[in-house]
């Protein structure tokens, strides 16, 4: 029993957590459908977690696109199927590089900032004030970031599809000496409607995941600077966590066999 005992309370706490977060997350989902609404704040936490993710989102698709085919090529070669390059590449950044990249760069900057600045507030006892003046902080804060994060991080993934699908005709045509137009006939003939949706989806899920970890882990900070970074790194870890399990999940949900 000495032995199990540990064991026992680190599975009970993690229980516990989870039971939590659950409750968390179903909360603030009830206040994104129930008013009053905030479409001021839903505004300003589009730009932050779109509009200035633009940059790292894109520089990151159009290299993952390059390297990949680039690699593509080395391991191709050996068997003389290069023309399956432009297939490979399409496929793989819609259906998974492209929402699972977008999502860890918006993870690692946008959950660190929500869990910072909601961490700060409550160490500061500002989200204290908030219910003092009978304002509800979920619905204030929670809720304007989750329905951002939901609809900005589809578009964030189809514009870094579009970007990594064009890294690689760039790697294709002027380092590899593909033809452009069958390059793009290739690409288009093995592309999909359902390779884009599934990532779409994944893009939504994983913008839920975000927000949500990041708010969840700065609204129970405590302790002061120490917790708030605490929360700041628990926040980007658990996110990138969930975001590599829901990935499988949600390609076994639509490509399972």
């Amino acid at each position: 029993m000495p032995i199990l005992a540990p064991i026992g309370r680190v599975f009970l706490g993690f229980l516990a957590m989870t039971g939590r977060l659950c409750q968390f997350a179903g909360a603030s989902v009830s206040h994104c459908v129930r008013p009053p609404f905030f479409p001021r704040l839903v505004t300003h936490q589009m730009i932050e977690i779109g509009y200035y993710s633009l940059p790292v989102v894109g520089l990151t698709a159009i290299f993952t696109g390059m390297v990949l085919a680039l690699q593509s090529y080395t391991g191709f070669s050996r068997f003389n199927a290069e023309s399956a390059i432009a297939a490979v590449v399409v496929l793989s950044v819609t259906r998974e590089l492209g929402p699972v990249l977008a999502g860890l760069m918006v993870a690692g900057r946008i959950g660190a900032a929500m869990a910072a600045e909601i961490g700060t507030m409550r160490v500061t006892e500002q989200i204290d004030a908030l219910t003092a003046l009978s304002t509800n902080p979920q619905k204030y804060l929670v809720a304007p970031r989750i329905l951002a994060g939901i609809m900005m991080l589809p578009l964030l993934v189809l514009v870094a599809d579009i970007i990594g699908v064009f890294g690689g005709f760039l790697i294709g045509v002027y380092k590899l000496d593909f033809n452009a137009v069958n390059y793009l006939k290739l690409t288009f003939e093995f592309l999909e409607p359902l390779d884009v949706i599934s990532g779409l989806v994944k893009a939504a899920m994983f913008g839920f995941i975000i927000t949500v970890m990041g708010c969840y882990h700065g609204y129970h900070s405590d302790g002061g600077a120490q917790g708030v970074g605490k929360a700041t790194t628990n926040a980007v870890v658990s996110s990138s966590v969930l975001i590599l399990a829901f990935n499988y999940l949600i390609t076994a949900l639509f490509f399972g066999v």
